[in-house]
């Protein structure tokens, strides 16, 4: 398979404190990553990386092969789509207008090109038609959040990067939104990285997991690895939660639909 994503000796300091220390990872083209770990790991921090909001204080990040230190960095995160916790909407702009922001910068000429955009992706992400001109301040917690995917996935990136972005919905709408997003993969192949506490929500939605603790790679493996083989005793802890959540042996635990434990 290609390599979409690729870190090398990735070293990230500020002042005294180590977040990151020779972290080497290669997320392969249309792979879901999850990104699961205690609070202060480096989970955002190696996102973030990503697209170029934070640099590497050693080492190097390859796009497709290609050293992100090279690209224009606008371009870059232009072309790569970019969700959080509580989405951020343009509180001064339609639920249109968000949508549509980075495909109208790309594209300033094709309106009607962008409009349809606009409409595929509210209808992916569950958004009524006649939501295009509310504002964000009209909107539930849920629907924001889909308006923040949407727009993330607007501008049609290969590689979609997401930091906690259910943590701020109530557990009805995060099981959907779960739901809508595994569909957006399967349908698109996009290549994601996404950051959660959520043990749960890592092995429900990733076909790699990636573990961290203080700043390093416990484990990167498939979810059923993580759960039947953890490498380390921080893995073996997660997994041992989701077991006690489940209330199901060892043997049983891919019945589990995945009870909601957290890495703290």
């Amino acid at each position: 398979m290609q390599t979409m994503i690729e870190f090398r000796h990735v070293r990230k300091r500020y002042g005294d404190k180590i977040i990151l220390e020779d972290f080497n990872l290669s997320v392969e083209k249309g792979e879901f990553v999850t990104i699961i770990g205690s609070s202060g790991c480096g989970k955002t921090t190696a996102l973030k990386m990503v697209n170029g909001l934070l640099e590497p204080t050693d080492g190097d990040i390859l796009i497709e092969g290609e050293s992100i230190r090279r690209k224009d960095q606008t371009q870059l995160r232009r072309n790569i789509g970019y969700a959080i916790q509580g989405s951020v909407l343009f509180p001064h702009m339609t639920v249109e207008q968000n949508i549509a922001y980075v495909p109208n910068l790309l594209n300033k000429r094709d309106k009607k090109k962008t409009r349809d955009a606009v409409s595929k992706w509210m209808k992916i992400v569950g958004l009524d038609e006649e939501m295009r001109e509310r504002y964000p301040a009209e909107l539930s917690g849920g629907q924001q959040q889909r308006v923040g995917i949407a727009r993330a996935l607007a501008a049609t990136p290969e590689i979609l990067l997401m930091d906690e972005p259910f943590g701020a919905v109530d557990e009805i709408t995060r099981a959907q939104l779960q739901t809508e997003l595994r569909q957006i993969y399967e349908k698109t192949g996009i290549t994601v990285m996404f950051v959660t506490h959520d043990i749960s929500e890592a092995l429900k939605l990733g076909t790699k997991v990636l573990v961290m603790d203080h700043g390093e790679i416990q484990q990167y493996a498939a979810p059923g690895e993580i759960l039947h083989h953890p490498a380390t005793p921080f893995v073996s802890r997660l997994a041992d939660q989701e077991r006690r959540m489940c209330h199901l042996p060892e043997e049983r635990l891919d019945e589990c639909e995945f009870s909601g434990a957290r890495a703290e």
